[in-house]
């Protein structure tokens, strides 16, 4: 089909342009011929009883028929003359493909300009050597998140926003074949350029990657969106339609994805159920949404990250931009976040030595899975970093005028970030993972999905197991994975020094390496970033602990924070029982409760009465 030279790119690279070829194409592309050159599918429950055939694999009923010359005539004198045409030029194809040389060699982002409107973070591409750019812009929004129903109208925002952008081309006009191709987003595709608007526990974020040249015209697009955004009805009415489907489908979620959303419901103070999310949306209108935006946006703080093929001041200068839209102006649209409005998420702080469970029927009467995931809270992770040898002093006058008393608070500070902990937990999941695997999966046979997993809440670390089964009710898996945990405190206890040496070299393999292009580049940093205490330099401040590390340290840190009977281990159990356990799930309320165990009845009472971990932001 091709000549050996073409075997790569066969059809994917143009050649000569021929306008006459074209043309002779395009004049085939008429009513009279679309017999010969198109099949029309068309899928519809109207057909129900009035096909004569039946294709042998699935049983699904279907008629052939020939298109009438009186259907094509039909067409022929209603065809469409303004919105069906061959597509304008695409603004977003770079032309520029250079690469730009850094003038100072940054090999970490920086903080490149902040104000009380924004944080610029910066990293120009010093790695893969591409005409590409990554910018994430995260907007800090307290309005959005304050109750279920702003969680809800933020949700909705950010679907009609990515709704009115995918009708966008910059081209307005263009509206090709809507029904095939949303004309913003397939015109940006075709160009290398992706976007995403999505909700995020402080507000919602804004994501770009692609070609560096036309990204900027992207940006500016999607900055006059939501600067302009305005709630257009009929548009409003589907997307609410399919958001009540989406909160709907959550109860038809698998069980073990249910525990998760528990989990997260008790742990994380800024949380809102679902249940309470659906029971709110469908009583919003567009009305609703077109008061909301306006208040979510009056108050903001934008923290943004840029990286790639940008030199430093055209990442200024993107950033000065979007602060002209919304932050200045006789009416500016935002206004900088009050101190007091400066909110983050906050995890519950377990109990030393306390098993704390919950325990849930399945909201799917026909699934017969149920779903166990059992916790244990490790460590606080981050805190402000202080110089060493440095002394620090804030003074403030006191607020009551007539107050005699004056107050020192002297703190000294042992550790911002203990990566020597931090890989303590990584290399135990790391040993731990294919031995909970072979003996809860492979032997015992519990369930299908068995995942030993890391966890990260606000800078929380903890050690989770999940699995979901139809064999055994999550009340017996939770047995049996103390059971496991004993089992490998002796696999811990009589491992090799070489085993040892074997698994940190493992561990510091996998750390150092390298990332595969910008776009998880960006994302690891952007990690560090939204943390509040960025390390950029983690993963060889970790290989250095790893380094350091003894295997006596590693039991000691075992024995004392993830060993059966442990004083200071914190755990929490999540259970979902599926229709095959209900009698387990009944059993199991009129039980006696286990020393040093709290049943958790009502999530929102327990979180309440729960000491919350700082803000490492």
């Amino acid at each position: 089909r091709y000549p050996e030279k073409d075997w790569l790119v066969g059809s994917s690279l143009p050649s000569d342009f021929n306008p006459t070829t074209i043309q002779k194409i395009l004049n085939e592309l008429s009513p009279e011929s679309v017999r010969y050159m198109f099949e029309i599918f068309w899928e519809s429950k109207k057909f129900e009883g009035l096909t004569d055939k039946v294709e042998p694999w699935y049983g699904t009923a279907y008629s052939i028929e020939k298109v009438s010359p009186s259907t094509i005539q039909a067409w022929m004198s209603s065809a469409p003359n303004e919105n069906l045409h061959l597509p304008a030029p695409n603004v977003f194809i770079p032309t520029d493909l250079s690469i730009k040389n850094a003038q100072e060699k940054i090999k970490l982002p920086v903080s490149l300009r902040k104000s009380s409107y924004s944080k610029l973070w910066y990293k120009p591409d010093t790695v893969f050597f591409t005409p590409k750019a990554y910018v994430k812009i995260n907007f800090d929004c307290p309005h959005a998140i304050n109750s279920p129903e702003t969680e809800v109208l933020t949700d909705l925002f950010t679907r009609l926003l990515m709704d009115y952008l995918n009708e966008y081309v910059g081209l307005s006009s263009l509206l090709i074949l809507s029904f095939v191709f949303h004309a913003s987003a397939y015109y940006a595709r075709v160009a290398g350029l992706r976007y995403h608007v999505r909700c995020t526990d402080s507000g919602f974020q804004v994501t770009l990657v692609g070609y560096n040249h036309k990204l900027r015209i992207l940006l500016e697009t999607i900055v006059d969106k939501i600067a302009k955004f305005e709630v257009k009805p009929d548009r409003f009415s589907v997307i609410k339609e399919m958001a009540i489907k989406d909160y709907q489908n959550w109860k038809f979620q698998q069980p073990y994805e249910q525990a998760k959303d528990y989990f997260s419901l008790i742990l994380e103070d800024q949380s809102w159920p679902w249940m309470e999310q659906l029971e709110v949306l469908p009583c919003l209108n567009a009305e609703d949404l077109a008061k909301f935006a306006p208040i979510m946006l009056s108050r903001a703080f934008l923290e943004c990250y840029i990286a790639g093929n940008i030199v430093h001041e055209e990442a200024v200068s993107m950033i000065h931009h979007v602060e002209d839209v919304f932050f200045k102006g006789s009416n500016p649209i935002c206004q900088p976040l009050f101190p007091s409005q400066i909110l983050r998420n906050r995890v519950v702080k377990l109990g030393k030595g306390m098993n704390y469970c919950y325990s849930k029927e399945g909201l799917n009467p026909s699934d017969e899975n149920s779903a166990l995931v059992h916790y244990i809270q490790i460590l606080r992770n981050r805190v402000v970093k202080l110089g060493k040898g440095m002394n620090y002093c804030y003074s403030k006058e006191g607020l009551n005028p007539s107050d005699e008393n004056s107050a020192l608070v002297h703190n000294i500070q042992v550790h911002r970030d203990d990566f020597k902990l931090n890989v303590k937990l990584q290399l135990v999941a790391l040993i731990a993972e294919q031995a909970a695997f072979h003996q809860l999966r492979s032997v015992e046979q519990l369930g299908y999905i068995t995942l030993l997993r890391l966890r990260n809440d606000s800078g929380i670390h903890g050690l989770q197991f999940i699995i979901q089964s139809t064999v055994k009710d999550p009340g017996h898996i939770d047995i049996r994975v103390e059971a496991f945990l004993k089992m490998f405190e002796s696999k811990l206890y009589e491992m090799t020094k070489d085993d040892f040496k074997s698994n940190v070299n493992a561990l510091i393999n996998m750390k150092l390496e390298k990332h595969k292009n910008l776009s998880e580049e960006s994302q690891f940093y952007w990690t560090e970033i939204i943390s509040g205490a960025p390390k950029f330099d983690r993963r060889e401040a970790e290989v250095d602990a790893l380094k350091k590390l003894t295997q006596q340290e590693l039991i000691y840190f075992f024995d004392e924070n993830i060993k059966v009977g442990a004083t200071r281990k914190k755990t929490l159990s999540v259970r979902v029982y599926g229709n095959q356990h209900l009698a387990e799930y009944n059993l199991q309320k009129s039980e006696a409760v286990q020393p040093n165990t709290v049943q958790i009845d009502d999530i929102f009472s327990f979180r309440r009465s729960r000491p919350l971990y700082a803000s490492v932001r």
